[in-house]
């Protein structure tokens, strides 16, 4: 009986024994590459973010020197709202990686997102002393610094990105916005020629200073506009302002007076509330308002692109009237060779723009804001010494002043800025 006993012992040692040996195969049957493999699809194609951690996990008990999953751990813990264990895993990898590049990218981004940006630029500081042409490091500095409201830093660091690839959409999506922001003031003037072939016997001149300041709603412009129109003087004064509302939105608005109604708008007024919107896109929507004779409301709406070197933007202009609503397009193209004011430039139209003063006076003439026109300009803007802007525009209008009678009008345009 006990032979009996000691046999069924055996069979079931051996047979536990052979489960044991299949359980830990399946166990290992997957290395820590695959579970990575597994932990991503997990995470990017089924949206399974408790699936990605825990194979994460396994991973790293495997291989637990593999930095590559343990960045992704922590970004995964990040997307799940887990702070504080995504931190662990970060810190872990610079503590193991001193300056790490993705390591400090993805511990410096969850803190900026979680409003720690004073945390979140020493993280990037220390990855840049290891990696100083990072452009994902350079380009989160820039985003830090313009949170922490240090714009003319956040523009340092944007335009170092810029000459390292000129490139970078997000990069010059960004750059205007600072070069706006990062002076605190500036001086600007600016003179156009208008010559006519038919339309009118003398040429139009204007001119117009300006004074900028950043303040802490946004920055603030004074202008003083001069023209010359049928040999009549008149001075138009003007204020713009562009509150900055959140890190997306942000606004136009403008006012002007003149003495002289048949030169310029007796008043004028704007709005516009501008979108940055992701994949470098910017949208507008807005009005402007007239004053003649009678007021003159137009409405406009616009959105911008930043692609690479280029920035493409296609707008319009509509102004209801009794019976119909007259339109305006125009499609502009910057090149940008540098900075946000190194850049050639081209747009094509048609109708007339309120934002033009070179010839919004024509939305005086009853009518005439109906009549056909065409038009095209060229540009060309130019930093130098770090902190003087000069530009110089041309254009050509063909513009039917009266129904069936076309002429051409001609402008040359140039200005200058100095920031301070």
């Amino acid at each position: 009986m006990s032979s009996i006993n000691h046999s069924y012992f055996r069979y079931f040692t051996v047979i536990f024994f052979c489960l044991c040996l299949n359980l830990t195969g399946n166990a290992q049957q997957y290395g820590s590459d695959e579970l990575f493999t597994m932990a991503r699809n997990a995470a990017f194609e089924e949206d399974d973010y408790p699936k990605a951690i825990n194979l994460a996990k396994q991973a790293l008990e495997q291989s637990p020197d593999y930095t590559g999953i343990r960045i992704f751990l922590g970004r995964v813990y990040t997307w799940s709202d887990k702070v504080d264990s995504a931190r662990v895993a970060f810190e872990r990898v610079l503590k193991d990686n001193p300056g790490h590049e993705d390591g400090s990218f993805a511990y410096g981004s969850l803190e900026y997102w979680n409003d720690n940006s004073k945390k979140a630029l020493n993280i990037i500081n220390n990855g840049l002393e290891k990696h100083p042409e990072s452009e994902n490091l350079l380009l989160l500095k820039a985003k830090v610094l313009r949170d922490l409201k240090e714009y003319k830093l956040a523009q340092d660091a944007n335009s170092k990105l810029l000459k390292i690839n000129p490139k970078n959409t997000e990069a010059r999506s960004l750059s205007q916005r600072l070069t706006t922001l990062s002076a605190k003031n500036q001086i600007g003037a600016t003179y156009d020629f208008v010559y006519f072939d038919e339309q009118f016997d003398d040429p139009w001149h204007l001119a117009s200073i300006d004074y900028s300041r950043q303040t802490k709603i946004g920055s603030v412009v004074a202008r003083v506009n001069y023209a010359n129109r049928f040999n009549t003087n008149a001075f138009q004064f003007e204020v713009d302002a562009y509150p900055s509302i959140s890190e997306t939105f942000y606004a136009y608005v403008n006012a002007g007076i003149s003495d002289n109604a048949g030169i310029f708008p007796e008043y004028r007024a704007g709005f516009s509330l501008y979108a940055n919107l992701p994949w470098a896109l910017e949208a507008e929507a807005g009005f402007r308002l007239l004053g003649f004779d009678d007021e003159t409301w137009i409405y406009t709406a616009s959105v911008g692109k930043y692609y690479k070197s280029f920035w493409f933007n296609l707008r319009t202009f509509l102004t209801p009237s009794n019976n119909s609503v007259s339109q305006s397009f125009s499609f502009m193209t910057r090149y940008y060779l540098g900075g946000a004011d190194d850049f050639l430039s081209i747009r094509i139209g048609t109708g007339l723009s309120p934002d033009n003063q070179t010839n919004n006076i024509l939305y005086n003439n009853g009518n005439q804001y109906r009549l056909k026109s065409n038009n095209i300009s060229l540009g060309f803007r130019k930093t130098l010494w770090a902190t003087n802007v000069v530009f110089i525009e041309t254009g050509l209008e063909n513009q039917e002043y009266r129904q069936g009678e076309t002429g051409n009008q001609l402008t040359i345009g140039v200005g200058y800025l100095k920031r301070f």
